[in-house]
């Protein structure tokens, strides 16, 4: 496998960040040929843009289905060569066209020991169910949703007292360094 990544946002992009800063400092080796976003506004774009990296903004909503916009997808990924995608806060559900085109060749971070409370809201989720631990999970991207097998996981606690906000911000930091370190087991080729 090169070692040529293609990264989905959809917002902040702090996860991208993390990967980024990973490659410049020699803890990834890799590099990112493309950063696509959805969305236009998408402040992460910023991030890939101080670093020299490539942007794309193809907006879904141009597309008359869903597999048409992962189709344009799939194009601009493929013809820059990407081995790896990863999804960095990419809100979009991708459809079988997507995930058959990359197979076992698509990563995606989710803030909770999966396969515990998949979706959305899985920090209001874990506190719900009284849950004392909670985390990120990297995962291979299957066609269900946060179904796919785990690639690495890191645990923090439900600490006395958290919010869903509160419990995010822990979760968040444990993934900046968490996605970049299964980013490179999946390159490498170690992982569990």
């Amino acid at each position: 496998m090169n070692r040529t990544l293609g990264v989905l946002i959809s917002g902040r992009g702090s996860n991208l960040k993390a990967i980024i800063d990973a490659i410049e400092h020699g803890r990834l080796d890799a590099r990112i040929a493309v950063v696509i976003s959805n969305r236009a506004d998408a402040p992460g774009l910023v991030h890939a843009i101080r670093a020299g990296i490539e942007t794309l903004v193809l907006n879904h909503k141009e597309y008359a289905t869903r597999e048409d916009y992962d189709r344009a997808l799939i194009h601009e990924l493929r013809k820059r060569d990407v081995s790896l995608v990863c999804l960095a806060g990419f809100m979009r559900l991708l459809s079988p066209v997507f995930v058959d085109a990359f197979p076992d060749r698509i990563l995606n971070i989710h803030p909770s020991l999966l396969p515990k409370y998949p979706g959305l809201q899985p920090q209001q989720q874990a506190l719900d169910d009284g849950a004392s631990e909670s985390g990120a999970t990297v995962h291979l991207v299957n066609k269900d949703l946060d179904a796919g097998p785990v690639v690495m996981q890191a645990r923090v606690p439900v600490l006395a007292g958290d919010t869903a906000d509160t419990l995010a911000a822990r979760i968040l930091e444990l993934e900046h360094r968490l996605y970049p370190a299964a980013i490179a087991a999946v390159l490498d080729g170690t992982q569990s």
